[in-house]
């Protein structure tokens, strides 16, 4: 045993060990600061964009439905989410995060449009098998953070995706 113990103590062996915790330190201390630097101001920026959004829902007819879809995932406040009717659509202007219902708006799509500011996320909600005329597919497009969604499955999770970039404000 003894030998054994003094052919490891060769200063090949303990240059070898002095190097792999070396690299050892280096790699944990990278990771570390990986960690730091990337994911963690994301999950801030998500922290944030969770616990104070306020979402305005363009729904009039099935505005309970979303918002209950919201509120059931546990995710978000109910006194985050604000209506907005056809008749009140410039209130939606001073949120970041808009769920449009196409169904109720198609008709209001540009006006919405001209009210969303560049850094503002826009989710249009359009049901399975409604057809959405090309030009409005168009006008969404050319919009920065916009999407369409024809699953509800789907609406959540881009509701929570497009939180990510819209909880950011420069100072």
């Amino acid at each position: 045993m003894k030998e054994l113990i003094e052919f490891f103590n060769h200063p090949f062996f303990v240059f070898v060990g002095g190097i792999s915790t070396v690299i050892a330190i280096v790699g944990f201390s990278y990771a570390i600061f990986t960690i730091v630097s990337g994911v963690l101001p994301v999950w801030i920026r998500l922290g944030k964009g969770l616990s104070n959004k306020k979402i305005a829902i363009y729904a009039e007819g099935q505005f309970d439905d979303f918002k209950n879809l919201l509120v059931d995932s546990g995710l978000f406040n109910e006194k985050n989410i604000e209506k907005v009717t056809s008749s009140s659509l410039s209130k939606g202007e001073t949120h970041t995060m808009m769920l449009v219902n196409y169904n109720e708006f198609d008709d209001k799509i540009e006006d919405i449009l001209r009210f969303k500011k560049d850094s503002d996320a826009l989710i249009v909600y359009v049901s399975n098998g409604v057809r959405v005329p090309q030009n409005i597919i168009n006008s969404i497009n050319n919009q920065r953070n916009s999407i369409v969604v024809t699953f509800r499955g789907r609406l959540l999770n881009d509701i929570v995706t497009s939180l990510i970039p819209t909880a950011y404000e420069k100072k």
